[in-house]
């Protein structure tokens, strides 16, 4: 999954457009929201059984303009070597908050929090709809609308997109199905109750030091920053795909994890990202 958000990500970079960064942006249909979400993982990797488990608590108000997310999760890997059996299990404790403009990360093993301006919203302005906004996203770099169901007692939406699918209700995320490298993820709300009254203190981070990101940009920079990103899309726009995998899994540990079809993929969301940003 982790391609997977990194690939969105730079979609959402490469659309966004100028606004005023003091508005706040529409997430989703649904002023406020408590979910809780259960995650399974299982799958084969090189001869490695892999299982895991998780639980995620969603808090969200303004529409999802202020958000957080906790997630606990777990994994065992059980490797056979000459008719023996190793198991290695790792935990996470992770959160993160979106607070208009801003994101805060927690580092809870250090005890810090990362804070960084989000671009991504702020540059959207008041007259984008993030809800939509997302929604041209995936169709532009080859995700589909597959259909619609009830999920919880709610309608949602069912896209889908490299091996995975999200049923989305007026936005937020209920489910979400994946297989990325042989490895299943599931992902389901176990309870959901919207439009309700938050206590504010759903919302505290942790009492941690909070640093800025030494990769911090304000509006003019990030703009300086998508001129030269803009220089560098043409380059890829003119390549073939043989040139651009040759330079990619040359650059990047996890392209080269990845299978040909993968690859493949990847390389027709870019330069579909690219023709969406010039407007073809």
């Amino acid at each position: 999954m982790k391609k997977l958000s990194i690939i969105l990500s730079l979609a959402i970079i490469l659309i966004s457009c100028k606004g005023n960064s003091q508005n706040t942006i529409k997430r989703y249909d649904i002023k406020s929201g408590i979910i809780e979400y259960k995650t399974t993982i299982t799958g084969k990797v090189m001869g490695s059984k892999i299982s895991g488990s998780g639980e995620e608590n969603l808090y969200f108000k303004d529409y999802g303009a202020v958000e957080i997310k906790e997630v606990t999760s777990s994994q065992t890997s059980v490797m056979k070597f000459f008719g023996k059996e190793k198991k290695e299990t790792t935990t996470s404790h992770t959160m993160s908050k979106i607070d208009n403009g801003k994101t805060y990360i927690v580092d809870f093993d250090n005890e810090l929090i990362t804070s960084t301006n989000n671009m991504g919203i702020a540059l959207m302005g008041n007259k984008a709809d993030a809800q939509q906004t997302g929604k041209d996203i995936m169709i532009a770099i080859g995700g589909e609308k597959v259909g619609d169901e009830t999920f919880m007692g709610y309608k949602c939406e069912i896209w889908s997109l490299m091996g995975a699918k999200q049923w989305l209700h007026k936005g937020v995320m209920l489910k979400l199905e994946a297989t990325t490298l042989g490895i299943k993820t599931l992902t389901e709300a176990i309870s959901v109750k919207l439009d309700v009254s938050v206590p504010d203190e759903k919302f505290n981070l942790p009492k941690f030091k909070i640093q800025e990101s030494e990769i911090q940009m304000n509006t003019s920079e990030f703009e300086e920053g998508m001129d030269g990103m803009d220089a560098e899309m043409e380059k890829i726009a003119k390549m073939s795909y043989e040139e651009w995998k040759k330079g990619a899994i040359a650059n990047d540990e996890e392209m080269r994890e990845m299978s040909e079809e993968e690859l493949r993929q990847t390389y027709d969301m870019i330069q579909r990202m690219i023709k969406m940003k010039k407007g073809e």
